[in-house]
């Protein structure tokens, strides 16, 4: 689940999560554990441009990875909506340690820049790609409730 929910997505993550526009997605994109800035200083990004415009790197070796069987349960017993996806999995992944991930919204996957790319939540991993598949569980990456 996340450890981090951006605050520009608070109230508004559940509506892009069920990708409601013809050519939008979410993606997940690694982020190198060097140079990682801290949840307090990462939480008021409010692109992926601006996530990536200090200290925070992305690992490119391994590549972003479009997030696929997204779905949204309202969950009413809980008071809460479950945000889930399919597990992703890289072939052969090599380059520098990751740190964290990020789930970010793109509008449109046909076009667009970092600028375009809406960070939602980070999750902390601690991987060092070394060339042997490497599987990430992708179970409730989010879970969002209400205490009115």
């Amino acid at each position: 689940m996340a450890n981090l929910v951006f605050n520009q997505a608070l109230g508004r993550i559940a509506h892009y999560t069920s990708l409601p526009a013809a050519n939008d997605g979410l993606v997940l994109i690694p982020l190198e554990s060097s140079g990682l800035e801290t949840d307090a200083v990462l939480r008021d990004k409010d692109t992926f441009a601006d996530v990536v415009a200090g200290t925070t790197n992305e690992q490119t070796s391994v590549g972003r990875k479009p997030l696929t069987s997204v779905t949204v349960t309202v969950d009413d017993t809980n008071d809460r909506v479950a945000l889930d996806a399919a597990d992703v999995t890289w072939t052969a992944p090599t380059g520098n340690a990751v740190g964290a991930v990020v789930i970010c919204y793109d509008p449109d996957t046909t076009s667009g820049t970092d600028a375009d790319l809406i960070p939602l939540t980070k999750h902390d991993v601690s991987w060092t790609p070394d060339g042997n598949n490497f599987s990430l569980s992708i179970a409730d990456f989010c879970r969002i409730s209400s205490t009115a």
